[in-house]
C-alpha cells in the first residue's frame, strides 16, 4: 500500500481533445480510475456532476453526501476521496490551470465564482431541476464536440465550459461580487493569495497588512465583513489545513511536519493542533488513513 498521498497532473489522464482538458461520463471514469477513490490531490481544476449514485466524498477532510443533481468543484491542491454505496454516473471535467487563460482577458476570471474559492462548503452544490437539465445539455454538447474530427480549436468547448459556470452561479445567486466592492474584494483575494504563499512563515495579521499597505484593523474589518471571520482565523485555518494534508502522508513524521510548518518544536505543533481540532495530530492521522471498515 502506497503511503505517500499521490498528486495527479492533467498529463496523467488521456486527453479528451486537447492536452489541457479531460471530459468523460463519470461512470466510465470512476470504473477506469479505481485508484482515485482513495485520498489524492490534483494539480488541475476538477468538477463532477452526479446524475445517479449515492455515498459520500471528502474535500479537504470535510465529508459531503453524493446524490443525483449534486455538482462539486475543486481547485488545484485540494485533497479528495470518494466512497460510493451505489454505482455512480454523471459527468466529469478536469482542466489545467492555464486552459482558459489564453481565451480570457482576465487571468483571475474564475475567482468571480464562489465555488472556485477553495472553501469546501461553497464548492458542493445541489442544483434545482431546471439547472440540472441545462447542465446535462451542456455536458452532452461538450462530449459531442470531443468527437468532432474537424480541425478546429477548442474555443467552442471553452465557451460551453464558461456557460456551465454561469448557469451554476445564476442558480445559486453567487455570480459576481457586488458593485462598488471591487477594491475591497481585490484586497481580500490578495490577502488569501498571500496566505497561500506565506502561511508557514507569516502568522500575524499585521505582517499581511503591511504587505497589502493597509492597517491591521482595516484587514480585520475586511475579513469580518466579507467572510464573518477574523484575519487571524483565516491564517490559522490555512496552517491547520496544510497540517492535515501533510499528516495523511504516512512517510512524514509529526516532527518533520512541525518543521515544515515552521513551528518551534514538535510539542508546540501538537498543542496548537489539538487546541483547534480537539484531537492530536497522531489521532487525526489514524482516523484519516485507516482503511474503510476498520478502526
Amino acid at each position: 500500500m502506497k503511503n505517500d498521498i499521490p498528486v495527479y497532473d492533467i498529463q496523467n489522464f488521456k486527453a479528451y481533445k486537447n492536452d489541457g482538458i479531460l471530459v468523460s461520463r463519470f461512470g466510465h471514469y470512476a470504473q477506469q480510475h479505481q485508484h482515485l477513490h482513495s485520498a489524492h490531490r490534483h494539480s488541475f481544476f476538477h468538477l463532477v456532476f452526479f446524475t445517479q449514485g449515492s455515498g459520500s466524498q471528502q474535500i479537504d477532510f470535510k465529508r459531503f453526501g453524493v446524490k443525483p443533481g449534486l455538482i462539486y468543484f475543486m481547485v488545484p491542491g485540494q485533497v479528495h476521496s470518494w466512497d460510493f454505496e451505489t454505482v455512480p454516473d454523471g459527468y466529469i471535467i478536469n482542466f489545467s490551470s492555464d486552459y482558459l487563460s489564453s481565451f480570457l482577458l482576465q487571468p483571475n476570471y474564475l475567482e468571480n465564482f464562489s465555488f472556485f474559492n477553495g472553501q469546501p462548503d461553497s464548492q458542493v452544490i445541489l442544483l434545482p431541476a431546471e439547472t440540472q437539465a441545462k447542465l446535462v445539455a451542456i455536458f452532452e454538447d461538450i462530449l459531442k464536440e470531443g468527437q468532432n474530427e474537424k480541425p478546429i480549436n477548442d474555443d467552442l468547448v471553452k465557451t460551453l465550459l464558461l456557460r456551465l459556470f454561469i448557469e451554476v452561479a445564476r442558480s445559486t445567486n453567487v455570480m459576481h461580487t457586488a458593485p462598488g466592492s471591487s477594491y475591497n474584494h481585490t484586497l481580500l483575494k490578495n490577502f488569501q493569495r498571500l496566505i497561500d504563499q506565506n502561511y508557514a512563515q507569516l502568522r500575524l495579521p499585521k505582517q499581511y497588512a503591511s504587505l497589502l499597505y493597509i492597517t491591521p484593523n482595516h484587514l480585520n474589518a475586511l475579513c469580518n465583513d466579507f467572510l464573518g471571520q477574523s484575519a487571524g482565523t483565516l491564517i490559522r485555518e490555512r496552517v491547520i489545513l496544510e497540517a492535515k494534508r501533510l499528516l495523511i502522508n504516512l512517510d512524514l513524521m509529526v516532527a518533520e511536519i512541525a518543521t515544515k510548518l515552521n513551528f518551534a518544536d514538535q510539542s508546540y505543533f501538537i498543542k496548537f493542533f489539538k487546541k483547534y481540532e480537539g484531537i492530536t495530530p497522531e489521532k487525526f492521522r489514524k482516523l484519516n488513513t485507516t482503511p474503510h471498515g476498520t478502526k
